[in-house]
């Protein structure tokens, strides 16, 4: 078996590859068409319509005696975390690279992603058959760009001299003056691309059917199979869909154990808004699917399959224990939405059913962060970019039947604070309660998030208790008194007290924000901006002015790579300067200029610059009215759900 993906720059060829795969894979009868919307990788209506891949889609087909479970990724930068999540299932992956435009900045940010997940790699250049393809340059930049170790197969010189650097008992022969036999190279060629070592380069045409055969041959030599060795249970939950009879159905890459139809599994639940807590829950796997779509019944380690009868799993859930996966679980680390827009209704009395089809959609990404303020029927989601944006549009209208529109995308800021500072609170009244804190908060380096610990003894304040004011934490720091999550921040519980009689148990839940507030008004705001690694690729011609543009976007340029015909560029930009700018770029370009950005870091901003927050729930130093929401409505009236 081999589980592999094919990943590239969007117009590359990825899907059009896929279809051939297929069809000499036996898998399907005809070849779709991207461009008449009959492929079959791309089976959502607006998929077909728009001719773009929008989901990971994963076929299965069979090349000399192998089963090969193929997915096939999007290739627009507003759907990393599909192409992410995806990673998470995989042994291996293809990369394509267009022959006539070459390695663009998203190809870069692929082969990086891939490689930092440890994952084998060979390259298949597409569209060699036009007139301004070259194939060796191609492969040139590739090996210049991405890797040393990537190598053109069809140079045989090329081959040779990479795998003895690999090799020493090879090199020693070679310098000896022996040449190894064809037997002898594809096996060490096997073996070291297999072990991610050297990265094998294939070329052909996709639409013409031209080295589709090498591409086959290449997954079973060049990609290994699933490790099945592990009988402890353990998988994750990459993907989801909708099944008209069976309902929510989750997609699952097993890397140890088997799972049966009828078994129990224990899944991590939702998070609890009061304790901040997931709560475990059981649930019943009613039927399991196969790739191919069959009945199995069973899904061992090493397999990809669907299971239904899980309603409360969403994607991302980890099957057993994280440490048992072979490669991090970690969403958003590819791509992380930075900015964030209100979703309205065109018919006010369907706010409400907007809001759960959003959090439906935030189950299948969670990175979409679905958060609805039912006091006042704001409804906000994370948003990677304007075409996601019109493909949720259409999603909720076809299938939810809702009709909404999107508001202007406003950049998420964070805060931290400017000085050290204390925070307390006496939360004693009105009876009955107790729970008294005291925290000092310190500002620390740029990028090391939160961190908190507790010098307060056990008889002060019940270890139990402590355990509620660490889960508060997150909770009392989604919004700082500029309305953006604080981060950079150490946190230091040095005084408080419980209460034998009066302390209830929610007390220091309730607690917690008042006194981190407290402090964080006294230690002051410092507003952080997210800035962005860009990468560019331009024609020569357009250089200078590309670096004029960073410099207006209040950006700098950090390296410049010239070569034939153009550069290539790193660029650390801001993204409320650069909303805007890939189409701008094109626009400057006439078409010929490519971007990807990934998130470099946060850096402080003047207040001016930038903006602050809404406030989605009562505010903590507002304490009668934080007393009050928290009791007459703790499921959710001081709680950001």
């Amino acid at each position: 078996m081999r589980n592999i993906g094919i990943f590239a720059h969007v117009d590359a060829g990825k899907t059009t590859l896929s279809e051939q795969l297929l069809l000499l894979g036996g898998a399907i009868r005809k070849a779709g068409s991207v461009d008449c919307g009959t492929a079959h990788t791309d089976s959502l209506p607006v998929e077909q319509r728009r001719g773009i891949s929008v989901k990971a889609s994963c076929v299965r087909l069979s090349w000399r005696g192998e089963t090969i479970n193929l997915i096939d990724t999007p290739g627009h930068t507003d759907f990393s975390a599909e192409i992410e999540r995806s990673v998470w299932a995989l042994d291996g992956a293809i990369i394509v690279v267009c022959g006539v435009e070459g390695v663009q900045p998203q190809t870069e940010l692929l082969f990086e992603t891939l490689r930092e997940q440890g994952l084998p790699v060979f390259f298949f250049i597409n569209k060699v058959d036009r007139d301004t393809a070259d194939a060796r340059k191609t492969a040139a930049q590739i090996r210049r760009r991405l890797s040393g170790k990537a190598v053109l197969l069809s140079d045989q010189t090329m081959l040779l001299e990479t795998l003895c650097e690999c090799d020493d008992r090879m090199m020693e022969a070679y310098l000896d003056g022996q040449t190894p036999d064809r037997a002898e190279i594809s096996s060490a060629l096997s073996k070291y691309a297999q072990a991610g070592e050297v990265f094998p380069i294939l070329e052909g045409s996709a639409l013409k059917g031209n080295g589709i055969l090498d591409v086959l041959d290449g997954i079973i030599d060049f990609l290994p199979p699933p490790d099945v060795s592990m009988t402890v249970l353990s998988g994750v939950a990459f993907a989801s869909e909708q099944d008209r009879l069976l309902g929510k159905g989750m997609w699952v890459r097993m890397f140890g154990g088997r799972l049966f139809s009828r078994d129990q599994i224990t899944l991590p639940g939702r998070t609890d808004p009061v304790t901040g807590e997931a709560v475990p829950v059981q649930s019943k796997i009613t039927q399991i699917r196969a790739v191919d779509g069959s009945d199995t019944g069973i899904l061992r380690a090493g397999e990809i399959g669907v299971i239904y009868g899980v309603s409360d799993m969403i994607v991302g859930h980890i099957l057993g224990a994280s440490e048992d996966l072979p490669r991090k679980v970690r969403p958003g680390s590819l791509r992380t939405p930075l900015t964030t827009v209100k979703v309205v209704s065109d018919d006010p009395s369907k706010q409400t059913s907007l809001a759960a089809a959003c959090r439906a959609l935030a189950d299948e990404d969670p990175l979409l962060s679905a958060r609805f303020v039912s006091a006042t029927g704001e409804l906000n989601i994370d948003a990677m970019g304007a075409i996601q944006l019109e493909i949720l549009e259409e999603t909720l209208k076809s299938r939810f039947g809702l009709t909404a529109k999107f508001t202007d995308p406003t950049v998420i800021y964070r805060e931290t604070i400017a000085r050290e500072a204390v925070g307390f609170c006496a939360y004693t009244m009105p009876k009955p309660c107790w729970a008294i804190l005291k925290f000092e908060l310190r500002p620390s380096r740029r990028g090391s998030g939160v961190s908190f610990h507790s010098i307060v003894p056990g008889r002060e304040i019940l270890p139990r208790y402590q355990h509620q004011v660490e889960q508060a934490i997150p909770l009392a720091l989604s919004q700082g008194r500029l309305g953006w999550q604080v981060t950079d921040i150490d946190i230091t519980l040095v005084g408080g007290s419980h209460h034998q009689f009066h302390t209830h148990p929610l007390d220091f839940i309730v607690a917690t924000p008042w006194a981190i507030q407290d402090g964080l008004r006294a230690a002051g705001s410092v507003l952080l901006e997210p800035i962005l690694e860009m990468r560019l690729r331009v024609p020569s011609e357009h250089t200078g002015r590309i670096i004029s543009d960073v410099n207006a976007m209040r950006g700098e340029v950090l390296h410049v790579e010239a070569y034939e015909d153009g550069s290539a560029m790193t660029a650390l930009v801001p993204v409320s300067e650069s909303l805007d700018y890939p189409a701008r770029l094109a626009m400057t370009t006439g078409g010929r200029g490519g971007m990807s950005v990934s998130l470099h870091s946060y850096r402080e901003c003047p207040l001016e610059l930038g903006h602050t927050a809404t406030r989605r729930k009562v505010d903590p130093l507002d304490t009668s009215k934080y007393i009050l929401a928290a009791r007459s409505a703790l499921e959710g009236g001081i709680f950001d759900l």
